[in-house]
């Protein structure tokens, strides 16, 4: 198991110095989900939400999130962001919206936690435009996908 480089020696947190680490080409693609009922997914299709469009609100949001995904996480590294994109997919069967966030730059340190940060926001802004209508939707499976580039090398997770 790889050693953890958040520690000091005295125990405590640190952000961890990358001052000598490669600039490589990054990528992370993380996803998760939404479940709902299909009377709320009536809602999201039709844009029949006081609040307004579902999507492009939670697309603005997941967006946001990864550009400042350092201020929300302690450890993390501002890291200047070359790509971040947003999709959904509405599903039927079962009832959910699936949320994938493509993230790149060209840095020392990798833009996973900036995937992840992107698909929680737009699921957590799917939450709140639509618990008016709906208050048990379910969060689920928020997950990385892949990742390209550093030293650490390619990851893809399993199906």
């Amino acid at each position: 198991m790889p050693e953890l480089t958040h520690f000091n020696q005295q125990g405590r947190a640190k952000m961890v110095d990358v001052t000598e680490k490669a600039v490589t080409h990054r990528t992370a693609v993380a996803a998760g989900e939404i479940h709902i009922y299909q009377s709320t997914m009536t809602h999201i299709k039709n844009g029949t939400l006081k609040k307004g469009d579902v999507l492009a609100v939670a697309q603005v949001a997941g967006i946001q999130a990864a550009k400042h995904t350092w201020e929300l996480i302690p450890m993390c590294h501002p890291l200047p962001l070359t790509g971040i994109d947003i999709t959904f997919r509405l599903s039927d069967e079962p009832c959910m919206v699936e949320i994938s966030a493509a993230v790149t730059c060209t840095g020392v340190t990798g833009v996973e936690m900036e995937a992840l940060a992107a698909v929680s926001a737009a699921a957590l802004t799917i939450y709140d435009m639509c618990k008016a209508v709906q208050k048990d939707m379910k969060i689920t499976s928020i997950r990385l996908l892949e990742k390209t580039g550093g030293k650490s090398g390619d990851y893809r997770a399993e199906e």
